[in-house]
């Protein structure tokens, strides 16, 4: 089988004799050399090009490149603008002197630029959170923000890369995690060192599960948190990265997802959607009703801004190069962001009567997470239409978890899952060939067969994510208590998990009193 670290289907791939048939493959261009080869045993070689390739341009994580791993089938690559084919390693390694090409400067920083944008978005998350919640917790969310960029980090680094990017094993089910085992065994990626790549990509990783924290807010205690996020992101988050990005087998049946639609929003938005059913409310929590305003507006604004200065990083970076694709996604989000934030405030004014500060920084949140996955797929024109329609659509979706009394504290459900969803069928809708072709020629667009695979793609992805997300923190249940109790809420979570409050001599607890927990019993409430 044609195995692929990047895109599934190229003319390589459809060379290869046991390729289906009946599958459409797209032809791939392929930008850039392949490694030396001669040294490593034959399971190791790998014909590493820049893939161009339209099959499945990645946000976010490199759609745009495609790295061969099965050398003794297949490497395609770029001499002197002609397509070569060769189907013998004997054949790979006549031509590697020939296709090698140096790591461009100029990709590089613009990728470790990147990945300190997105690196940036998780704080600017816990900040966006931390300005919605109730301030006797504002501590509990923002550090269960910054917690995931220390502890999935280490995950990644240890074997969750290999997992993503590692070859294929299973047919296409996951990376195999001896690969880059505590990265070892990198090289180049294209025309970037693949330390670069996979400290971008483990960029995404960190915010994945972070996205979550906003709908359970008020109601993790710490430690399942952690359990639940190790385990989802080996359940849910590597899987995925890996079958959409990772030349998985999503990614040969032609999904597309640009910068993380499908692999980043719509996992966790549905995930997070699971918990909130399995876990109770905080009505019923509490006894009393909850304020739900947020306690600080300006935190809010704060985290807005920093996500939105990030996601240049997270859809511009997602070209994996300092090119005419990158630009595109950089506009079209912009374009998105701005648009679905003017038009969230005629909404809001129309519905509710005045246009506020919170709401124009949520249609921006929805305008971006929408745009994700096809950020380099359509024209400008297009990313207008699509942060005007993802308004009405994200907008509906939070007037549904009110009126079935769904506990979505912070809307993640509605702005980045059915976001990430919408904007994955947008992939299938809107897709231009002028603007898929600088990802690679000849380029594709939308139509009916695309549609339905993104659908398809995008159901199952919510479906699958739903399950995992419900059984999971439905499991960690019978061993350890995952909802505060009473008197911990009271106190106000800050100081029962943390030892901590947000604003010095500001009474925050919900009774009103203000006693820190005693040492012998801090242990107990996290």
């Amino acid at each position: 089988m044609c195995v692929f670290q990047r895109f599934p289907f190229s003319e390589a791939c459809a060379s290869s004799p046991d390729h289906d048939s009946r599958a459409t493959p797209p032809r791939a261009r392929a930008r850039r050399g392949v490694d030396r080869a001669r040294d490593l045993s034959r399971r190791e070689i790998r014909a590493r090009a820049v893939g161009w390739t339209h099959g499945n341009v990645r946000g976010g994580g490199g759609g745009a490149r495609a790295r061969f791993v099965d050398a003794e089938r297949v490497a395609s690559v770029r001499e002197g603008g002609v397509f070569i084919t060769t189907t013998s390693v004997e054949h790979l390694n006549a031509t590697t002197e020939a296709t090698t090409m140096a790591i461009d400067t100029g990709d590089t920083a613009f990728i470790l630029a990147s990945m300190a944008l997105v690196n940036l978005m998780t704080p600017g998350l816990a900040f966006f959170y931390g300005g919605l919640v109730r301030s006797s917790n504002v501590l509990t969310i923002m550090m269960q923000n910054y917690v995931s960029m220390g502890l999935v980090t280490i995950v990644w680094v240890v074997w969750g890369y290999s997992l993503c990017f590692g070859s294929s094993v299973g047919h296409g089910f996951i990376g195999a995690p001896a690969d880059h085992y505590f990265l070892e065994g990198m090289g180049e990626w294209g025309t970037l060192p693949e330390l670069v790549f996979a400290g971008y990509q483990g960029m995404f990783a960190v915010i994945a599960p972070s996205l979550m924290t906003g709908a359970f807010a008020d109601r993790v205690r710490f430690v399942p948190y952690l359990i639940f996020i190790v385990v989802w992101v080996h359940l849910v988050y590597f899987p995925f990265a890996h079958w959409v990005w990772g030349g998985g087998w999503m990614a040969r049946h032609g999904v597309k997802d640009f910068a993380g639609g499908i692999v980043v929003h719509t996992t966790a938005g549905f995930s997070a959607l699971a918990t909130v059913v399995a876990l109770p409310n905080r009505k019923k929590i509490e006894g009393v009703e909850i304020d739900k305003s947020p306690h600080n507006i300006p935190f809010v604004a704060l985290g807005t801004g920093l996500l939105w200065f990030g996601w240049f990083g997270f859809n511009g970076g997602s070209a994996l190069a300092a090119n005419g694709a990158a630009a595109l996604a950089a506009m079209n989000s912009e374009i998105s962001a701005s648009t679905a934030l003017f038009f969230w405030l005629l909404l809001e004014w129309k519905m509710e009567g005045k246009p506020t500060l919170v709401g124009a920084c949520v249609g921006a949140i929805a305008g971006l997470a929408t745009i994700t996955p096809c950020a380099a797929y359509v024209k400008p024109w297009a990313a207008l239409v699509i942060g005007i329609l993802c308004v009405p659509w994200c907008y509906a979706c939070i007037r549904l978890t009110r009126r079935y009394n769904l506990d979505d504290a912070l809307d993640v459900w509605a702005v980045h899952g059915m976001g990430g969803l919408f904007g994955t069928l947008c992939v299938g809708i809107f897709s231009n060939k002028d603007m898929t072709a600088m990802l690679g020629a000849p380029g594709w667009e939308a139509g009916g067969h695309l549609f339905g695979i993104q659908l398809l793609a995008a159901v199952g992805c919510a479906v699958y994510s739903f399950v995992v997300g419900w059984a999971l923190i439905k499991f960690i249940g019978l061993f350890v208590s995952v909802v505060p109790d009473e008197e911990d809420l009271k106190m106000g979570l800050d100081i029962s998990m943390h030892g901590a409050k947000a604003y010095a001599g500001e009474d925050v607890s919900g009774s009103g009193s203000r006693r820190e927990p005693k040492s012998r019993d801090f242990a107990s409430k996290v």
